[in-house]
């Protein structure tokens, strides 16, 4: 029997499974159908790594863009970062070279196809403009923010910017976890507040996973929906239940694997050996947990636990106790080198 579309399984026969239907999920994106204009600007909230990685990839996509972060220093970072990597990837010939492909995907399709010539990377270096000020905003016509996993700070931001955006810009969330319905309640434009969770790198991660709030309109769905695709980027759709898709699937896993290490199972070595060669994971939970930050981790755990209302989601003891101690991994250690370290330029 066929329980999901190309795949064949005989799990669970005589099951009916009802999948969630997204209306205009076929829409195009040529603006026919729709009342919202093409996105042409952008603005990104937040220097980091996953801000920058977004920045650069809406700029060498022909996009007006506008990065903010409060901090003189990493804006200054991310300046320099973007524009070495900008100038390094137009000496190797092509936009982006993976760092690894995920399990079971075909390498070729981790490559670009378009090449990155010395013109594009000067206008993609053009396109992109820096600033501590977030009145700068003021004509985008989307704000993307990739600041801290915390629901108060993202609600604050929201509010300002709901006071500073024009009336007609779409405010999105890179959250991995936090309710988008939530966060759209902090401003006076709820049908305009939609989740856009762009995977760890930006310009290499093919996913982008859309959630749309209580509140989110169609016409917001379907600009965002059409700017994910003119990054080069497919989409997945979540409804707004915590954790979404790949986080409420991830994280439990990752928070097993630190349960089996704190039980004594197995070595850590061993747990992520027998994920990576037993279900050919291209790395193993714990090894993941240290690039991701076993901070973010352990807040999508509480994340999940608080709003799943499910003991199985209570975090592990030993990756708070990590937390508590300083111990986030390896991305502790990427806040002192250039933020898109994990882009291959060899």
């Amino acid at each position: 029997m066929t329980l999901f579309s190309g795949i064949k399984s005989e799990i669970l026969p005589g099951v009916k499974l009802s999948p969630i239907r997204h209306k205009n999920r076929q829409s195009s994106c040529d603006g026919g159908g729709g009342h919202m204009a093409e996105i042409r600007s952008v603005g990104v909230v937040g220097g980091g790594q996953m801000g920058s990685g977004i920045a650069q990839l809406a700029a060498v996509n022909g996009l007006e863009v506008w990065l903010h972060d409060s901090d003189p220093t990493a804006l200054s970072k991310a300046h320099q970062s973007i524009s070495s990597t900008i100038q390094s990837l137009v000496s190797k010939g092509r936009l982006t070279k993976v760092l690894f492909v995920p399990v079971l995907a075909d390498p070729l399709d981790f490559l670009t196809d378009n090449f990155l010539t010395k013109e594009k990377g000067a206008e993609a270096v053009r396109m992109l403009k820096y600033t501590s000020s977030l009145e700068d905003f003021g004509s985008v016509d989307i704000v993307i923010e990739a600041i801290v996993e915390s629901e108060e700070v993202k609600k604050k931001l929201f509010t300002l910017l709901d006071s500073i955006v024009k009336e007609s810009a779409i405010l999105a969330s890179n959250t991995s976890s936090i309710s988008i319905t939530r966060l759209a309640s902090a401003t006076s434009r709820p049908t305009q507040v939609i989740g856009m969770h762009f995977m760890n790198p930006p310009p290499i991660m093919k996913l982008v996973e859309i959630i749309r709030g209580a509140n989110t309109s169609e016409d917001t769905f379907n600009a965002t929906k059409c700017l994910a695709e003119r990054l080069g980027k497919k989409i997945v759709c979540s409804q707004d239940f915590s954790g979404f898709i790949i986080n409420r699937i991830l994280m439990p896993m990752i928070n097993e694997a630190f349960h089996a290490l704190y039980t004594g199972v197995a070595t850590k070595e061993d747990i992520d050996a027998g994920m990576k060669l037993g279900t050919n994971h291209p790395m193993g939970p714990l090894e993941l947990a240290d690039h991701i930050g076993l901070d973010v981790c352990l807040s999508i755990m509480k994340v999940l636990h608080a709003g799943l209302g499910d003991s199985k989601y209570a975090p592990c003891p030993l990756l708070v106790q990590y937390v508590d101690a300083g111990r986030l991994g390896r991305k502790k250690e990427l806040d002192d080198i250039e933020a898109m370290s994990f882009i291959s330029l060899n």
